[in-house]
């Protein structure tokens, strides 16, 4: 891990020197060769030292987590990452935080085999919570209301963003336009939707994987306030009955309602069905259903939708113009996350399972991997507002974190 953030680092550094030699000088004139080698020759001390300091800096940073395989034998990192209980050894102090979860979160199991098959998967849990803040030392990692669910339940349950291109293969009209160096440059350092009034409240899908439709209805839901200034709560049970839209480029990812989805697909859904009902017309029941969908009661119409490029700059601008933004990621650390700035220092970019709304970002603290604050995307998720920040994730912002840029789209509605 030491050799992968040195890496990094250099190549971090090479890169920004390849930019400064690039640039034009202040009156104008492009640095020639000899004088280039000139500057390279006085700098080179200079930057071999800072290398040598900065390199030794994160090699204590990250000697200074332990590893994974160091945490399942340190009952004592696993008390830091839960609440510091005392517990002399790990099997009776695992069952005395077992119930105290059970507790907060209103658990029951029917049978003693099936209560000690939860704490079973619950301590191994625990050992996921500490392992994932080795991993995401930003972020603050622990029990949550899904500690006695294996990982593969809990994808199965919650994560419903299921195959299909995202958007990459759909006609050029449908991919949005690159917004313009100046306008990139004007951007707001900070920016949330919610203190616009563009945001509903924090829903929860329950134990159904249509996190695809609350993604859709929260860009919905955004758009239309941008288009009319009203804030209305859309139907998520709508697409999870009615939508069965596949994706064009692969036509075994289709929409099927608790059983996973994709956004795009959703906004063709809706285009072709004339709109979306309110919620109270339409309510959640969190299981796939028989489409009741009425024409007559639609209260929203989508007249077009757009991918976003993988750019994160463009994501922001386009955030900023269009309204919130219905986009895909690896939810990989989820499961644990309580709070914080989510940068893992692994994390998958290709394995996109989890459909969110991103309605803001900004920056805090200071990231010693980036030698400046840390800039963050701000998400509202479908699992409640018990989980995470009030039911919101912060995810680092600027290396494509958690395949964050590459399911990204915007939508527009009629006004």
């Amino acid at each position: 891990m030491d050799r992968m953030v040195n890496v990094q680092f250099y190549d971090y550094v090479n890169r920004h020197e390849d930019k400064a030699r690039k640039a034009p000088l202040p009156n104008g004139k492009i640095r020639t060769k000899a004088k280039t080698h000139k500057i390279r020759s006085k700098n080179k001390m200079a930057t071999a030292v800072t290398l040598l300091a900065c390199a030794f800096s994160l090699t204590l940073l990250i000697s200074a987590i332990p590893s994974a395989t160091a945490l399942r034998h340190d009952p004592e990192f696993l008390r830091q990452v839960t609440d510091g209980e005392i517990f002399n050894n790990l099997p009776a102090g695992s069952e005395r935080k077992f119930a105290m979860f059970m507790e907060k979160y209103g658990k029951s199991y029917p049978t003693r085999k099936e209560y000690l098959h939860r704490l079973g998967i619950f301590v191994k849990n625990l050992i996921r919570a500490a392992e994932h803040q080795a991993l995401d030392p930003t972020a603050v990692h622990g029990v949550t209301q899904f500690s006695d669910l294996s990982e593969e339940e809990f994808e199965r349950m919650f994560m419903g963003v299921r195959g299909g291109a995202g958007g990459a293969g759909l006609p050029e009209m449908n991919q949005a336009v690159e917004v313009s160096a100046e306008e990139v440059k004007g951007l707001p350092e900070r920016f949330d939707w919610r203190e616009k009034g563009a945001v509903t409240g924090v829903k929860m899908q329950g134990t159904c994987g249509s996190c695809w439709a609350f993604s859709t209805c929260g860009a919905v839901e955004g758009a239309n306030f941008i288009a009319t200034g009203k804030l209305l709560n859309l139907s998520e049970q709508q697409l999870v009955d009615c939508d069965h839209t596949c994706d064009p480029t692969d036509k075994t990812a289709c929409n099927n309602g608790c059983n996973g989805g994709l956004m795009t697909n959703a906004y063709k859904y809706l285009i072709q069905s004339g709109g979306l009902e309110e919620e109270s017309s339409y309510p959640y029941t969190g299981r796939s259903g028989q489409c009741n969908f009425q024409s007559d009661k639609i209260a929203v119409k989508v007249s077009n939708f757009t991918t976003i490029p993988i750019d994160e700059n463009q994501i922001a601008a386009h955030l900023v113009r269009s309204g919130p933004l219905a986009v895909g990621l690896n939810a990989v650390f989820m499961q644990t996350y309580i709070g914080g700035v989510s940068c893992p220092l692994i994390c998958g970019k290709r394995f996109v399972n989890h459909g969110v709304l991103m309605v803001g970002y900004g920056d805090e603290g200071f990231s010693i991997l980036r030698f400046r604050k840390l800039p963050y995307w701000i998400i509202k998720n479908s699992w409640g507002e018990r989980w995470g920040e009030h039911g919101y994730y912060r995810l680092c912002r600027g290396h494509g974190m958690c395949g964050i840029n590459t399911m990204v789209s915007a939508v527009v509605t009629q006004a």
